[in-house]
């Protein structure tokens, strides 16, 4: 990755009120050098990588729960991975995944800054044979 230049995905929780458009809107005021292209998710940001940087920073003061940021390898609106170009579409589905995570993320990161902490899951318990059997047998 270059120092010069940055692409960074910054994704919007589900559970967050903010919308993309907002993002845009907050990252295009902070008067910063870097181009803000709306996306389902979130936003992509691009520029001098210490503006980009510079940019999470104010994002992430403002919104510490809302949005998360990882690099993105190409740049916006590159035609190998532009839908409007026709490009493809790979890593999708795992940013998709991601994506559904975040509300999880957010609820632990309250958590811990509050100092409580949250109760290991139950084990869950295998399900006898003959039960098993029963539901298949009803399913039929």
């Amino acid at each position: 990755m270059s120092e010069e230049r940055e692409t960074r995905i910054f994704m919007i929780s589900p559970d967050s009120m903010i919308t993309p458009d907002q993002l845009v809107r907050e990252i295009h005021a902070m008067g910063k050098e870097v181009t803000a292209k709306e996306t389902c998710y979130g936003t992509l940001v691009e520029g001098p990588g210490t503006l980009v940087r510079e940019a999470l920073a104010v994002i992430r003061e403002r919104y510490p729960y809302d949005i998360y940021s990882k690099v993105r390898a190409y740049p916006a609106g590159d035609p190998r991975r532009c839908r409007a170009e026709h490009g493809t579409r790979p890593g999708y589905a795992q940013l998709e995944a991601e994506w559904e995570m975040l509300p999880l993320i957010q609820h632990g990161l309250r958590y811990c800054e509050k100092g409580e902490k949250i109760a290991a899951p139950k084990e869950k318990e295998k399900l006898p044979v003959e039960e098993f059997k029963k539901i298949c047998e009803a399913c039929r």
